[in-house]
């Protein structure tokens, strides 16, 4: 049986989100200009700047344009695993997962898409030719590289893009990789769920982008939650 090209399915874009307000303005016009046919999903962790009434706002115009509302800030993991779970009780066929601060160009999104007529999980990556990242100090970008590095060991993944957040799902693949076992509640979740999808036997594939430092606002990755994510990644192998 032939695998359902992206045009044949339905498409969800997520965003997990923390005080982004300013960014929003901007970033749903330029998703929906993208992907007129897809379904917005914002998993708001309650932001105190008003992300959430925004987007309440534009969906009373716009219904494409959802709010999923959380009482509290219970990591990044926690709100990705709502989302994915969404995506599956609605039975959609695709889930594009992408931060909201415009470090992911929303014109890559289509590109994504076309690239599910072939594979189970497309991911934008910075670290395949072709790719690359504008705007990071030094520090950052050896921390990317050792992550990416570690992960690979660690887990056994071939793809080098590992930690980024940009990426294209095969809905039916993540019902399949056990969400309910998802251990990691931060950043290394990412990590995690390309772990899990290599378990049950998903194909990737990477196509290049160029990463960009975000617009609007302050970015939530620093130390702290780089070395959290070395040792839930090391938990996770030893699971």
């Amino acid at each position: 049986m032939s695998t359902p090209g992206p045009a044949e399915g339905r498409v969800l874009i997520a965003l997990c989100t923390y005080n982004e307000r300013e960014n929003l303005p901007l970033l749903i016009p330029a998703l929906r200009a993208a992907v007129p046919h897809a379904d917005l999903l914002f998993v708001d962790d309650n932001s105190p700047d008003g992300t959430g009434d925004f987007v309440r706002c534009v969906n009373t115009t716009d219904p494409q344009v959802q709010l999923l509302h959380r009482e509290k800030k219970e990591g990044l993991g926690v709100a990705v695993r709502a989302a994915i779970r969404h995506s599956i009780e609605q039975r959609y066929d695709y889930l594009v997962n992408l931060d909201a601060d415009f470090s992911h160009p929303p014109t890559m999104i289509p590109t994504l898409l076309a690239a599910m007529s072939h594979t189970d999980v497309a991911i934008a990556s910075r670290y395949v030719p072709g790719g690359g990242v504008v705007g990071w100090p030094w520090q950052r970008q050896v921390m990317s590289w050792c992550i990416n590095t570690y992960v690979r060991g660690i887990l056994g993944l071939r793809t080098r893009d590992n930690s980024g957040s940009f990426r294209c799902y095969r809905v039916s693949l993540l019902e399949r990789a056990r969400l309910s076992e998802v251990y990691c509640r931060g950043y290394a979740v990412f990590e995690e769920l390309l772990f899990r999808l290599k378990q049950v036997g998903a194909r990737m594939k990477e196509l290049p982008y160029t990463f960009e430092e975000r617009r609007f606002g302050v970015t939530k990755i620093n130390g702290k939650e780089a070395l959290r994510a070395l040792v839930n990644i090391a938990s996770l192998r030893l699971r």
